[in-house]
């Protein structure tokens, strides 16, 4: 099924504005699919005189007329007709003005779908046949008359607004959830069940129409904390913004579409939804997220207490062995509070991994010995990692360095300086990622491999075990180590 980008380009639409106009009407006309009770039908024109449909919508409120999307599908003769008489004139046409009296298009209208005077296609509405003689209910006959009104503003170009807010917020209204109708002087002349309950809940109970929408909230939220400024422009309907206010428990959200004819302003629709609740388990995972930050950033404090204490502990040793083994601990102490640190600044999942890196890498150079002078440079980045994943090969790559730093740049006979560089560089590839370590340190004898001590075990049961990737070890060409890390990045751990 192509989208409605591609089938505007195979149509000759191609200007920004335009696009942007019939996606914003595209991504808001669910509202007028449910006021309407009725699917829409978005008909674009071809070179070839023919018309297709580029973007079809659904009612919530009633059954629809097409099961099947209708998306890429040709107009037929009597469709045509409609849609061609709605071209010709740029007006609004049914389809008994159309000559039309086949029972299933006997509830059908269009109109011009027009943005800065000029027509950009057309949009039919299609109801269930006998539809209207079920009409009777005043709300449904305030829906058919806002959807009217809609229609009317999309036939002279006001209809979507394009300084209305274009992305959608959890929680966004909907024509069910509560609908108050306001005239130009923001007085309300009809309101929704469940619009009226809504304020039930905010402690309203008078009557409400006739009154002021703006006064009624005002009073509602008075000697609460302060209320949005947008609140008295969206609740007398001037502007075509969204806000929320909390009364006491409640939280209701809010979004204004005034309502335009012929160039003024003849009143507004007023969607609103509670949504206590929502913001309520929003607050909680808020607030869950804040204990795990602090839980990370307390965990880090504590590793950084045991490296100081092992720090400590190894100045007092007398045994050089025992004072290697405690460095080793320390340095491991710490670069698993260097994860930890990161994720107490973080929100999600993942972690910048290129940061960590980058604080490990400064770590390990500091067990060199003072005639050996090691440059570590990270070449690419990391990217984005799980939190899963990142100790353990935050660890691994540490080990890594570090093993490079001892064994890879032994002190010279003569007492010289010893120079040497270790670059780290990781690659993305789809699922998995690659790291390679390499130095231009004395390599190592590929015959007896990279050596069974602690640091080369560590290494391996993270990588095999932990991260259920691979590693291997061979000679640098034109000198010294190359190691290869294959991980995969699993979809649950991206």
């Amino acid at each position: 099924m192509s989208s409605l980008t591609d089938q505007l380009a195979e149509h000759g639409i191609g200007d920004p504005d335009d696009v942007e106009w019939l996606q914003l009407l595209v991504g808001d006309w669910q509202l007028l699919a449910d006021l309407a009770f009725a699917d829409l039908l978005l008909w674009l024109p071809g070179p070839d005189g023919t018309w297709t449909v580029g973007a079809h919508c659904r009612p919530t409120t009633a059954m629809t007329v097409y099961p099947h999307d209708q998306i890429g599908r040709l107009a037929d003769e009597r469709e045509r007709v409609l849609v061609e008489r709605v071209a010709e004139r740029q007006l609004p046409v049914s389809a008994a003005i159309a000559g039309l009296t086949a029972k299933s298009l006997r509830e059908t209208e269009a109109v011009p779908v027009v943005r800065a005077g000029r027509q950009l296609g057309v949009l039919s509405v299609h109801r269930q046949p006998g539809r209207a003689d079920d009409r009777n209910s005043l709300q449904e006959q305030q829906y058919v008359r806002c959807a009217s009104a809609l229609l009317r503003m999309i036939a002279t170009g006001y209809f979507p607004d394009v300084t209305a807010p274009s992305h959608a917020r959890r929680g966004e209204p909907r024509v069910g959830d509560g609908l108050f109708i306001i005239d130009a002087d923001g007085r309300v002349v009809y309101s929704s069940p469940n619009a009226v309950s809504l304020l039930h809940r905010m402690g309203h109970r008078a009557d409400i129409r006739g009154a002021y929408l703006a006064q009624i909230f005002t009073e509602l939220t008075e000697q609460l904390r302060p209320v949005d400024e947008t609140l008295p422009l969206v609740l007398t309907g001037r502007v075509p913004w969204r806000t929320e206010v909390e009364s006491g428990r409640v939280s209701v959200t809010m979004r204004s579409i005034p309502l335009i004819d012929g160039g003024d302003r003849t009143g507004a629709l007023i969607l609103s939804r509670d949504i206590s609740d929502l913001r309520r388990r929003e607050r909680d995972l808020l607030s869950r997220d804040a204990m795990i930050r602090e839980m990370h950033h307390r965990v880090k404090n504590n590793l950084q207490t045991v490296a100081a204490l092992l720090r400590l502990q190894s100045r007092r040793m007398s045994s050089a062995e025992a004072k290697e083994a405690l460095d080793e601990a320390m340095r491991r102490v710490a670069i698993i509070a260097v994860v930890h640190d990161t994720l107490s600044q973080g929100t999600g999942p993942e972690v910048d991994f290129d940061e960590i890196v980058d604080k490990g890498m400064r770590l390990t150079p500091e067990l060199a010995s003072p005639q050996v002078n090691i440059t570590v440079v990270r070449e690419g980045g990391f990217g984005k990692i799980s939190a899963v994943d990142a100790t353990s090969l935050a660890l691994a790559l540490t080990e890594l360095i570090t093993n490079a730093v001892e064994h890879g740049f032994p002190q010279r006979g003569d007492g010289g300086d010893v120079e040497g560089r270790i670059w780290v560089r990781p690659k993305r590839c789809g699922d998995r990622l690659q790291v390679t370590v390499a130095d231009d340190g004395v390599g190592f004898d590929e015959a007896s491999g990279p050596g069974t001590g602690l640091g080369t075990q560590i290494i391996k049961t993270l990588v095999t075990s932990d991260l259920a990737g691979t590693i291997d070890w061979h000679a640098r060409e034109g000198g010294g180590t190359e190691v290869v890390l294959d991980v995969p990045l699993r979809p649950d751990r991206l």
